[in-house]
């Protein structure tokens, strides 16, 4: 989960400081926000998984409950960004997939404090 919130900062940081390099306008996306808009929202969402990620690496239940919503959230929210860079949002979205069937299949094997 770590390593998603990274590569949503990644995202996001691009998306702030380089308009030009993703494929399509804002106009093209199927929401409708500039590059702007869409890189602080990388960047949040980006810096929750991070945090929650080390939450569920330390055991705590509220980052596993947290952990789920926020990378079906980041999927979601790639999902919608698909457009502008196909490869990763791919990439990400299979990436959320594996984290949320981690840590809802393997999460008992870590003691809740």
């Amino acid at each position: 989960m770590v390593m998603v919130g990274i590569f949503q900062l990644i995202e996001g940081l691009v998306a702030l400081f380089k308009h030009g390099y993703y494929l399509v306008n804002p106009g093209h996306l199927v929401v409708h926000m500039d590059y702007t808009a869409w890189g602080w929202l990388h960047i949040g969402i980006g810096a929750v998984l991070v945090v929650t990620g080390f939450g569920v690496m330390v055991g705590q239940m509220w980052a596993r409950m947290a952990g789920i919503a926020f990378a079906a959230l980041s999927a979601i929210v790639n999902l919608a960004f698909l457009a502008a860079y196909p490869i990763w949002g791919i990439i990400v979205i299979a990436l959320d997939v594996v984290v949320i069937y981690a840590i809802a299949v393997h999460g008992r094997e870590v003691k809740y404090t």
